[in-house]
């Protein structure tokens, strides 16, 4: 059987827009003598869909849209997602089309991610239907990692998915793959959801494998795609890339991507940044000129009395470099007015966080003007450790309307740092990659005065976060205790930063506020 996989890219909500694609992938499937086309996992209505899912009439036109898309199929079966009403409530489905007749609905049995709780309701699970005189078991979304003993005369599994991107998610998935389709002894086809959904975005990496559990095909990253898997072909296997520096490309595409869908699904077309003159504003920059284009990226450089010429030097470079447009807003004499302003309220006090949070919260100001009067959409540069550890602040360097890079570890900045520099030239000079972290609200101020290097760390970041492992644990793998207390008090005393930025792009398998949510009030000290 020859089975056509088309991985696209659907926007929630768009019913007219996600039908147009499916429909063009099935006459496309049509040309090229598909006996089955297969679609992800809720394509006619895009996801998470959340709310919308507990819309009558926007599941309406979703079944609908299906009546549309059967009328093609004719010389064709076609396996379509999309969310359906039962009695019970909405499920994720798997529509089977054949002879221009949806056959039946496949619900999907496991309802597991944060995004559908509460949206949708479970179903019975994978079921049998026969194509082309060849019986499949259609399964849906993850449903796939939980159901094993398929009848023994099943020809091929087909499961549809919107399996969302985490750093070491594809490595684990198709070792999953290869290990059902190996000890079923079935061939495998799976399509998943491919781009951008506010802090979601889905890597695509569709696929398929033979009876003997070897991968056979392997789809784009990060792209639409469309391929496809002849169950009766000799393939020859392909290899799942697992390096490091590879799953680095992966980041830089999943964020890539994942900002430029933001944008473009939102009717956004600028982004103005903050250029500082450190790393994790020039990642920010690269990342919105290979997304966005140069002509809409907008650059504002605001040195206060305590930045270095040297980094309004770096800043100033790597804006030339980039081909944006930028401007010098000095800060000094606006600071100085609040400081003069707030006297009588807290004068003769010394110099603390006070002021430092004055200056950051001064650019937000500025870059938020900037914004209102022209448009250009304020860019978040954050970064995981800092955002574990509470060093950013409130009303300033936390403001955004999305952070592409607030996912990842301050380590993390630097590999992609890098492999910006190994794609398209040295942009980002040496001097910002050798340069001390600091955020240089006071003379001298250098991250390190308050915390171990950043390998440190993140390593114990990683640890806490990511593993959920103990203090104690910690420091027996021979982390200073001291620096583990301190670094997780810092963590557990912030969680009111975290609740207040803007929509984060979730990289890792462990994003703050969706699997790791921490109650905002809690006494709990362990």
């Amino acid at each position: 059987m020859k089975i056509a996989i088309a991985q696209l890219n659907y926007t929630v909500g768009d019913v007219e827009g996600n039908t147009s694609k499916i429909i063009d992938s099935i006459n496309h499937a049509k040309a090229q003598n598909a006996d089955l086309v297969i679609f992800a996992e809720q394509a006619v209505s895009g996801t998470p869909a959340f709310d919308l899912l507990r819309k009558t009439t926007f599941l309406e036109l979703c079944e609908d849209a299906l009546v549309e898309i059967a009328s093609c199929c004719d010389g064709i079966s076609a396996i379509v997602g999309l969310p359906i009403l039962t009695e019970d409530g909405p499920i994720s489905a798997a529509a089977v089309i054949q002879n221009r007749k949806v056959l039946r609905y496949v619900g999907k049995k496991y309802i597991t991610a944060r995004r559908e709780m509460g949206f949708l309701v479970p179903s019975k699970g994978f079921e049998y239907v026969t194509i082309k005189g060849q019986k499949c078991a259609v399964i849906v979304g993850n449903d796939l990692s939980r159901e094993r003993n398929f009848d023994s005369d099943v020809d091929i599994i087909i499961s549809i998915n919107a399996r969302k991107y985490g750093k070491g998610a594809m490595s684990y998935r198709y070792e999953l793959m290869h290990n059902l389709a190996f000890v079923e002894g079935k061939n495998l086809a799976i399509v998943n959801q491919v781009g951008g959904s506010t802090e979601i975005v889905y890597d695509g990496t569709s696929g398929a494998l033979n009876s003997r559990g070897e991968l056979v095909l392997m789809m784009k990253n990060f792209e639409e795609d469309f391929q496809i898997f002849d169950t009766e072909a000799d393939a020859r296997p392909v290899v799942v890339p697992t390096s490091y520096s590879d799953r680095t490309r992966m980041v830089y595409g999943a964020a890539r991507l994942g900002l430029k869908d933001f944008f473009e699904k939102n009717n956004y077309k600028k982004a103005c940044v903050g250029l500082s003159g450190g790393i994790d504003s020039a990642v920010v920059a690269c990342l919105a000129v290979d997304a966005l284009g140069k002509e809409n990226v907008r650059a504002l450089l605001m040195p206060s009395q305590f930045s270095t010429d040297q980094s309004v030097d770096d800043a100033r470079e790597l804006a030339e470099k980039l081909g944006i447009e930028y401007n010098v807003i000095p800060i000094t004499e606006i600071y100085n007015s609040i400081i003069d302003a707030m006297k009588p309220a807290i004068g003769g006090r010394e110099f603390d966080s006070t002021e430092e949070n004055i200056q950051t919260r001064i650019r937000t100001i500025l870059l938020m003007a900037l914004q209102n009067k022209t448009d250009y959409i304020l860019l978040n540069s954050s970064n995981k450790s800092e955002n574990a550890l509470g060093l950013c602040t409130l009303y300033g360097d936390t403001a955004g309307a999305f952070s592409p890079t607030g996912d990842l570890y301050k380590g993390e900045i630097y590999d992609l740092a890098r492999y910006i520099n190994r794609r398209f030239g040295q942009i980002i000079s040496d001097k910002i990659l050798d340069k001390e972290p600091s955020s240089e609200l006071h003379p001298g101020q250098k991250d390190t005065d308050v915390l171990p290097p950043y390998e440190v760390v993140d390593a114990i970041l990683f640890r806490m976060i990511e593993e959920g492992q103990h203090r104690e644990e910690i420091i027996n793998a021979g982390f200073d205790a001291a620096v583990v207390e301190k670094i997780h008090s810092m963590i557990m005393r912030n969680e009111k930063k975290r609740y207040q930025f803007p929509p984060v792009l979730r990289l890792s398998m462990c994003s703050f506020g969706h699997e790791r949510l921490m109650p905002l009030t809690n006494k709990y000290g362990d």
